[in-house]
C-alpha cells in the first residue's frame, strides 16, 4: 500500500498556527489534503496532527486524522509514528502541510520512482527556479549527480553554484524500512549545521533519488507567502 501522511504540527515558530491559516474559508491544511486526494497513486491519506485545536478545526471535513506526540523534532518523525501502525504500508509519502497549491501529479511522479526496487528514498526537485529564488534562504536548492541522486542541498548559493541547481520541493518518499532507519538514526552534523534533515540520509549513505519536474513551489513560510497563495488561488478560479 502507498500511504500519504501529512505532518500537521500546530506550533510553527516562523508562522504560528500556519496550518490553520484561513484560505478562502478553509484551513490551509485542508487545502493540502484535498489536493493530495487528487493523486491517482496514493491509496490512503492521513493527517498527523498534534493538537486538539487542529482536530476541532478539521471536524467538518472527512479526513483521516491521527493524533501524534507534540515532542517530535521533525515532520518525518511524526510521519514514522503513524506509519508504524499501518502494517500494510510499503511506500510512505511525506507530504508537507504548508503546500496548499501542491500538484497531485508531482506526488504521483514521486511514487513512480519506487517502481525501481533499488530506490529506497526519493524527493522532488523543480527546474522552475529564478534569480529571486537563488537569494531566498527559505527556498532550498538541490544538486543532483548523473544518476539523478541528490548529493547536496543549500540555502545560500553563489554565482559558481548556479549551473545545474534545482529548486527543492520538500516532499519525500520512503520504503517503509528506510523511513524507520532514517528516524532511528541521530541527527547528523550537517543536518544540525544547515537545519536540513535530508542531510541525515546523505550523511548516512542513504541515496535520495530525485523526481524532476517543472512545477512551481508555493510553500507557505510567512504571512506574505500566504497572501501570494490566496492571490494565486483567485487567479485559478477566474481562469
Amino acid at each position: 500500500m502507498v500511504v500519504g501522511i501529512i505532518p500537521a504540527r500546530i506550533g510553527s515558530k516562523r508562522f504560528p498556527k500556519k496550518i490553520l491559516a484561513d484560505i478562502n474559508g478553509k484551513p490551509m491544511i485542508a487545502h493540502v489534503a484535498e489536493r493530495a486526494m487528487q493523486s491517482k497513486l496514493l491509496e490512503k491519506i492521513i493527517i498527523a496532527i498534534d493538537a486538539e485545536e487542529t482536530k476541532q478545526a478539521l471536524s467538518d471535513f472527512d479526513f483521516d486524522l491521527v493524533m501524534t506526540s507534540k515532542d517530535h523534532s521533525s515532520g518525518t518523525d511524526r510521519v514514522a509514528q503513524v506509519a508504524k501502525e499501518i502494517d500494510s504500508a510499503e511506500i510512505i509519502i511525506n507530504i508537507q502541510g504548508d503546500e496548499p497549491l501542491l500538484d497531485p501529479n508531482v506526488i504521483d511522479g514521486l511514487i513512480q520512482l519506487f517502481d525501481d526496487p533499488s530506490v529506497s528514498m526519493g524527493t522532488v526537485v523543480s527546474r522552475n527556479i529564478g534569480i529571486k529564488d537563488y537569494l531566498d534562504r527559505n527556498i532550498v536548492k538541490a544538486f543532483l549527480n548523473e544518476h539523478q541522486n541528490a548529493y547536496d542541498f543549500k540555502r545560500d548559493i553563489y554565482d559558481s553554484d548556479i549551473g545545474g541547481v534545482f529548486r527543492h520541493i520538500g516532499f519525500y518518499g520512503f520504503q517503509k524500512e528506510t523511513l524507520f532507519e532514517f528516524t532511528s538514526t541521530p541527527p547528523s552534523k550537517n543536518e544540525i549545521k544547515y537545519s536540513l534533515e535530508q542531510f541525515r540520509a546523505i550523511d548516512n549513505g542513504i541515496k535520495i533519488k530525485a523526481f524532476i519536474t517543472n512545477a512551481e513551489q508555493h510553500a507557505v513560510d510567512t504571512p506574505q507567502d500566504l497572501n501570494r497563495v490566496i492571490s494565486k488561488l483567485g487567479k485559478e478560479k477566474n481562469d
